[in-house]
């Protein structure tokens, strides 16, 4: 296929983005639904989707110079081939044998939302091998590495490990965006930042965070494993930014809008914060750009990027609500 030689040409991408579990993201919009009865859907959207597509997205529309490394397989991984050509998204493509997945958001009309995320595929052995290969080549030209999403099934737990292992080894900074056993080993290599949500930091630290002060005693332990940055996206409260190393901690709310869509909301932030990371602004501005980014994703339905306006209104309404020191 056309786009299919155009995606695995070589790329130097700026920003690498390494997708290990991409999708096709499917919207299906109901009036309702209604446990063990038809459903009928009203209107269906489809675009590039998985963490990691979302995040070059919004690199892409930010100004930034992303690139992907994506493993895809079957019809759906040429969809999204497509898609991602269409978007004029340049990426790197492994070709696995097995299909890659499509993620359902099925939306209410008063805006309730259900989700359902495929494990995806099974990647072979040789076909990790392959994407280790690949990414240490593309990652020579990127002044930094994002890793995000989920692990398919076949690599190894501590794939992102490996993989920003590799990275650093290049000389290259790496955000890591994961969970579960993929974000308990990836943080062992030592990523210049991580981000989890509430959630995800919960999960890692073994038990519910309930105040401030429990998010941010967290956050800091995580930095001292990580010995690096960890920042927290906390939905409506915005975000906490720590390094135990450097004892700082960072706080910023979020502005208000009006909350449309929280799908993609936490790649928006990472985005943001990753674009003024690649332009070395200080870490405070970090943290602006990230909770400003994911509020306008929230102000937006699921796949939409927002306009530029937007964009640059909210960031210059996000202030820090807390400078610290620990």
């Amino acid at each position: 296929m056309e786009e299919h030689n155009y995606m695995r040409r070589q790329i130097m991408p700026e920003i690498l983005v390494v997708a290990l579990n991409p999708s096709i993201d499917v919207e299906w919009r109901v009036a309702d639904v209604r446990w063990e009865e038809k459903n009928s859907i009203v209107g269906e959207r489809r675009w590039a989707g998985g963490k990691g597509v979302n995040v070059a997205r919004w690199l892409k529309h930010l100004g930034a110079q992303p690139g992907l490394l994506l493993p895809v397989g079957g019809t759906s991984g040429h969809e999204l081939i497509h898609r991602l050509k269409s978007d004029g998204l340049p990426a790197r493509v492994v070709t696995l044998r097995e299909q890659t997945r499509a993620n359902v958001i099925v939306t209410t009309a008063q805006g309730r939302q259900l989700r359902f995320n495929p494990l995806g595929p099974i990647v072979s052995g040789r076909e990790w091998q392959q994407i280790q290969q690949v990414m240490r080549v593309q990652v020579r030209s990127a002044k930094l590495a994002v890793f995000s999403g989920s692990l398919p099934r076949g690599v190894p737990s501590d794939a992102y490990g490996q993989l920003i292992s590799s990275a650093k080894a290049a000389g290259v900074s790496c955000i890591l965006d994961c969970d579960g056993p993929a974000f308990g080993e990836g943080i062992q290599a030592q990523p210049f930042f991580v981000k989890p949500n509430l959630h995800e930091l919960e999960q890692w630290f073994g038990r519910n965070l309930r105040s401030r002060k429990e998010i941010r005693d967290a956050a800091l332990a995580l930095s001292s494993v990580s010995r690096n940055w960890v920042l927290v996206s906390r939905g409506e409260r915005g975000g906490m930014l720590v390094n135990s190393e450097l004892k700082k901690v960072f706080e910023s709310a979020a502005p208000g809008v009006e909350v449309i869509n929280t799908v993609g909301a936490g790649d928006a932030m990472l985005a943001g914060a990753a674009k003024a990371l690649s332009e070395n602004k200080p870490p405070d501005e970090w943290l602006q750009w990230g909770v400003g980014c994911g509020t306008a994703a929230a102000s937006c339905r699921a796949g939409i990027l927002p306009p530029h306006k937007m964009i640059k209104r909210i960031v210059n309404k996000t202030r820090l609500s807390n400078v610290g020191t620990i």
